[in-house]
């Protein structure tokens, strides 16, 4: 199966200014963009929430952008940047038309704000909702049973 706008010729940079003029258009309250290492990051304020979106960027040394994928020759080092450059451009575009697709479902009423971001939403130790809840949805699925609603016993 083919990925999304894998053949974008779109930079990195007009997706993050896409993404800005869409969280503004929207009615977004703040915005910013950084990396490290092999991250990038996506934060705005809107209805008085505060969502995060990491965005996973490849090493630069993978197989897939080191060889050709029909006879497995090495590629030449401007090559593989190129690969690697594409790769990250269709990151890009993905992470912009999610976040347009869910600003579009709360516009239209088809979800809340809160539905279709409570998994990027920050908490007050920095954390999103989505890095604290993964470990307990783990466990209750390894041990069949769900947490108490309000921390008592069962």
């Amino acid at each position: 199966m083919s990925r999304y706008a894998e053949n974008t010729r779109v930079s990195s940079e007009q997706s993050r200014a896409e993404i800005e003029r869409i969280l503004s258009r929207y009615g977004a309250d703040g915005f910013m963009y950084g990396w490290a290492d092999q991250n990038a990051l996506i934060a705005f304020q809107m209805r008085e929430r505060r969502i995060k979106f990491i965005l996973p960027m490849p090493a630069k040394d993978l197989p897939e952008f080191v060889f050709t994928p029909a006879r497995r020759s090495r590629r030449s080092p401007d090559e593989q940047l190129r690969e690697w450059e594409q790769a990250c451009r269709q990151r890009w575009r993905a992470l912009a038309i999610a976040i347009k697709a869910k600003l579009e479902c709360v516009e239209s009423g088809i979800t809340s704000f809160e539905e279709e971001f409570m998994a990027h939403i920050v908490l007050p130790n920095g954390k999103t909702v989505g890095s604290w809840m993964q470990p307990q949805i783990e466990t209750s699925y390894k041990n069949g049973k769900m947490p108490p609603l309000l921390g008592g016993p069962v």
